[in-house]
């Protein structure tokens, strides 16, 4: 019986729109089934990249043996029709023990002006949302987070210095709504190694 009603349900939603579009009354706006050129922003990313990886330095310990110095590779592809990029970021120390492992979706929304971004990190399972656009020359991402106390904070990723062969990544942290920022608490220097990547 409950699928009965969902089915009812759908239809009322269905049928009103197509008798308007038959009848020559407007109906919803149609989706765009074209990508917006701003859909190509993240065109700089396709490819296969080997990443040097930098950890900001806080304990003691690393201030006086430095920065643990961790290394990764980045690959990314065109996906849904040209509307966005699918990107997947492996990070591993020197001896190839893996760190982090995450599965990027960026698509461009034309309605809103800006690129969603969805992400998944597959080590700790956590999933997470973050809009963004270009700004002064860079590709600025802002989403939000919960730290291990519980805290919540804002985090901005930029991908700056961006040429055909590199880029430079770099997350900055802010507990305080955007006000002031913890910068480069992650950097990373990209390299390309190849145009295009394998799934």
């Amino acid at each position: 019986m409950r699928h009965i009603s969902r089915i009812v349900a759908i239809l009322g939603i269905l049928v009103p729109a197509a008798l308007a579009a038959q009848h020559g009354t407007p109906g919803p706006a149609r989706p765009a089934v074209t990508p917006a050129k701003e859909a190509s922003q993240f065109d700089f990313l396709i490819g296969q990249w080997e990443l040097v990886v930098l950890p900001k330095v806080n304990s003691l310990a690393a201030k006086i043996h430095g920065a643990p110095q961790l290394l990764g590779t980045w690959k990314a592809w065109r996906t849904l029709d040209g509307f966005g990029v699918e990107d997947e970021l492996r990070i591993m120390d020197r001896s190839g023990n893996p760190s982090a492992l995450g599965e990027m979706l960026r698509v461009y929304s034309a309605t809103d002006r800006q690129w969603i971004v969805t992400g998944v990190d597959a080590y700790r399972g956590r999933a997470s949302s973050a809009k963004g656009d270009w700004q002064n020359g860079a590709m600025v991402i802002i989403g939000q987070g919960v730290d291990e106390e519980g805290k919540s904070y804002q985090l901005r990723s930029r991908f700056l210095d961006i040429t055909q062969t590199a880029f430079t990544f770099q997350q900055d942290r802010s507990s305080d709504g955007g006000k002031t920022w913890d910068d480069a608490l992650l950097k990373i220097t990209a390299k390309r190694v190849a145009a295009a990547a394998p799934r």
